[in-house]
């Protein structure tokens, strides 16, 4: 079998409820490697809280952190790494703007350096994981580089009000997410910026075409990734959206959902 290239999103999809990736899971995709075929992440998260994962899956191949925004291989040094953060000029425009609604947080990341507008004991256990350079404090005055992205922790009556504030105003530059409850977070990046695009930059370089592509998701941030694949599939935990122009359903995270579908279609063992 010609070698295909599985892209997995890490929350709500490799990973249980409980945030790790099942034994019969692992075990598939080690499988699948020794069967020829190539594993890789795409993720929202920043690679430090996704490294554990790559790591304990063995991966030499690049990850996609950011939902795109960032592109880089771990494991070689020399595969040339893809940035693009938001401009500051905007990200001070939209924190001016979000002042003039209810929320609760703001936070900023540059890659593994992290930026809270207030103090937040419970945002600080999230965010420092893998233990990032953390500042404190009005992000217009103490952030001084592009932001790789920016999140907004707001009331839940006001996500949509704060949603159409950016559409109207600032579509053209940034693009903006909302995360799963139970955190009413709206996550923003450089516009243009996705999974599929942090994708596209490497099965090229591993010279897989499209169709060879197997990607797993069940959020909105993975819309565009199950699109670009070949063989979309969305878990069965995934939202009404993402099944509905997935290629494939798949049963739940907590139900191996990955695993049963790869040993199906790879014919693994």
């Amino acid at each position: 079998m010609q070698p295909h290239l599985i892209v997995l999103d890490l929350d709500g999809t490799l990973l249980t409820d409980e945030k790790v990736i099942s034994e019969k899971t692992l075990r598939t995709l080690q499988q699948a490697k020794q069967a020829g075929h190539e594993v890789m992440i795409a993720t929202g998260r920043p690679f430090r809280a996704s490294e554990i994962y790559y790591q304990q899956l063995g991966l030499s191949t690049p990850i996609v952190n950011f939902n795109g925004a960032f592109v880089h291989n771990p494991s070689n040094r020399n595969w040339a790494i893809k940035h693009e953060p938001i401009d500051l000029n905007v990200v001070n425009e939209v924190i001016d703007a979000v002042h003039d609604y209810k929320f609760f947080n703001i936070i900023a990341e540059v890659k593994d350096d992290v930026y809270l507008h207030y103090h937040d004991e419970k945002l600080l256990d999230i965010f420092s994981f893998g233990n990032p350079n953390v500042t404190t404090g009005d992000i217009r005055t103490y952030l001084k580089h592009d932001p790789t992205s920016l999140l907004i922790h707001a009331d839940e009556m006001e996500v949509p009000s704060i949603r159409q504030h950016l559409e109207d105003v600032h579509a053209e530059v940034i693009d903006h997410r909302r995360w799963g409850a139970p955190w009413h977070v709206i996550e923003i990046v450089r516009s243009g910026l996705n999974k599929a695009v942090g994708i596209g930059h490497v099965h090229h370089e591993l010279n897989i075409p499209k169709e060879r592509i197997i990607a797993f998701g069940d959020e909105d941030n993975d819309l565009e990734m199950l699109d670009y694949a070949g063989i979309g599939v969305a878990m069965g935990n995934a939202i009404a959206p993402l099944k509905s122009i997935a290629n494939e359903v798949t049963s739940s995270n907590n139900e191996d959902g990955i695993a049963d579908f790869l040993i199906e279609r790879l014919k693994l063992e």
